[in-house]
């Protein structure tokens, strides 16, 4: 208990002290790669996280909690955009100084989805999608990585899914495929799947594209989304872990506890998972 405190008091206060200022410019397009004095994982927002508010409010978080990169969700930005709609979400993103690195998750049960959604990443010119397609769609899925030349990265989402409950199930139908295609590891959904959460990040390095950063009541099916450090997971060994396979990615924070009033259990989270960085 004593650590988690001192993690928090490294960087909780600061998250709080940036929540009060006014929200102001900030850089356009920040680079992922980290540079001395940075936190070594860059971290970002899953976009789900903001599913009771709007493109504005979400914006307004961020700046708040001084996070930069954004996986956007279709609520945001729908698939069926076209490039006015596109170019008025991207100014105010790059106006708040905000990189939308990727687009989902994106479920894709039909030829017309994949279609629709390898259109739609690169009008809004992200290189990557977060995508789940039924496994009759993998092979024309690699097809339309192979010619859009964009990635996808494949979502695992737990116990409950039939398709891809852990890791291993994304990883076993991809490995051989296309290396533009990969995973991205929701480490609360694999935690309660019963994944060996640091074994994973070192088994599956070659194909780590992104991840979802949460934290869970216990390692089970039922266990419940919770803010981070306050769940089972061990968080120094899957950041050492990472840095261990040099991650290149980008950490999004997907926060589902209390999902009409976030920003507290964001700013705990982030302090927390900074502080564990920093630590």
């Amino acid at each position: 208990m004593s650590s988690r405190r001192n993690f928090l008091q490294i960087t909780t206060l600061g998250i709080a002290g940036s929540a009060a200022l006014p929200l102001a410019g900030w850089a356009a397009q920040p680079q992922v790669n980290a540079t001395a004095g940075e936190n070594p994982l860059p971290v970002g927002i899953a976009g789900f996280t903001f599913a009771k508010f709007d493109l504005d409010a979400s914006i307004a978080m961020m700046k708040r909690l001084d996070l930069h990169y954004l996986s956007v969700k279709d609520f945001h930005l729908p698939l069926n955009s076209d490039a006015a709609k596109i170019a008025a979400v991207r100014a105010k993103l790059d106006a708040a100084g905000i990189q939308p690195y990727t687009v989902g998750v994106i479920y894709m049960k039909t030829k017309q989805a994949v279609d629709d959604t390898f259109a739609y990443a690169k009008r809004v010119g992200v290189p990557l999608i977060i995508g789940v397609p039924d496994y009759d769609l993998i092979d024309y899925t690699e097809q339309q990585v192979k010619a859009y030349d964009i990635k996808i990265a494949i979502h695992n989402h737990g116990p409950e899914d039939k398709l891809y409950p852990g890791p291993k199930d994304v990883y076993d139908r991809i490995k051989n495929r296309d290396p533009r295609m990969g995973l991205c590891l929701d480490i609360g959904h694999a935690e309660r799947a019963g994944t060996h959460l640091t074994q994973a990040i070192h088994d599956y390095r070659d194909r780590l594209f992104d991840l979802h950063i949460k934290d869970v009541t216990a390692a089970e099916k039922d266990g419940k989304a919770i803010e981070i450090g306050r769940g089972v997971i061990d968080f120094a060994a899957v950041i050492k872990a990472l840095e261990k396979i040099n991650y290149k990615g980008v950490c999004s924070i997907e926060f589902e506890k209390d999902m009409t009033d976030p920003l507290p259990g964001i700013a705990e989270s982030v302090g927390y998972f900074k502080g564990v960085m920093k630590g």
